[in-house]
């Protein structure tokens, strides 16, 4: 254990979120919770249905307001930034929306322009080439580039929207439920993309998931959020010998046994 914390501390934090609260009116969602993400690892934040998993990433993305609490990212406290010094932060990050989020009146090509033409003074014909470039990225036959939302599956949305997140060159992606809606192969086919990129790229990726393969397949460390705050977060050793009721029955649960193989009942 004390190894493993010596080893975060030198670690590059490239997200640190202190104290964090959240509410809508209400009873709190979250309260008073940490958790830090660091450089070039793939964090997945797991968590019971309805337990504020989407509410912390657009938290820390500021689409949601906070009631308490600090969030440094890249480096950066957002609460004493310029308005230009947060452009700067946000062009430095990409977001894949649950669903993949894109506009169903544009192309690929053009959905994939669109932090370019928010961000970017750049002639048509070069967002064209990079573009382009980040559909071929993720793994969509260039043709794809002049299709729709609507004439795409369910995988070809999902690579369209990463290419999106990654328009702009980011250094910390946000992935809401990537896999989800995928076929089994889609779905190891997608978590195959993410650590190749993040390899190729630098990338360091915080994914929220409920795929079990995704955590075992790709995950550097789990994070678990529950009651509130971050229940548990490191290796899955560490997650399979915490002391919870929700944390055991996922880790090791009926469902679990394929993946992980744990929770076998004795015979």
């Amino acid at each position: 254990m004390e190894n493993e914390e010596q080893s975060q501390q030198m670690r590059d934090t490239v997200l640190s979120v202190r104290d964090l609260t959240v509410g809508f009116g209400g009873p709190t969602v979250l309260e008073n919770l940490d958790l830090d993400v660091y450089r070039g690892e793939i964090l997945g934040f797991v968590g019971g249905s309805g337990t504020g998993k989407s509410v912390l990433m657009r938290t820390v993305l500021r689409l949601n307001k906070r009631q308490a609490g600090t969030i440094n990212i890249l480096g950066k406290d957002f609460d004493h930034l310029t308005y230009e010094e947060r452009i700067a932060v946000d062009m430095r990050i990409g977001v894949l929306f649950q669903h993949g989020a894109l506009f169903s009146g544009l192309t690929v090509l053009e959905n994939v322009q669109v932090p370019m033409r928010e961000y970017l003074d750049l002639p048509k014909s070069l967002m064209d080439d990079l573009a382009r470039l980040k559909i071929e990225m993720v793994g969509l036959r260039p043709e794809a580039a002049e299709r729709y939302p609507s004439e795409l599956s369910g995988g070809m949305i999902k690579r369209a929207a990463l290419a999106r997140a990654l328009a702009l060159d980011p250094d910390l992606v946000f992935l809401d439920e990537p896999t989800s809606g995928l076929d089994p192969i889609g779905a190891a086919e997608f978590d195959e993309l993410i650590a190749r990129l993040r390899d190729t790229l630098g990338l360091t990726v915080y994914m929220v998931t409920h795929d079990l393969d995704s955590l075992h397949a790709v995950c550097d460390r789990i994070a678990v959020l529950g009651k509130k705050r971050v229940l548990v977060e490191g290796t899955l050793d560490k997650l399979l010998a915490f002391d919870d009721p929700w944390v055991q029955d996922y880790f090791k649960g009926k469902r679990s046994r394929a993946v992980f193989g744990v929770g076998q009942s004795s015979q």
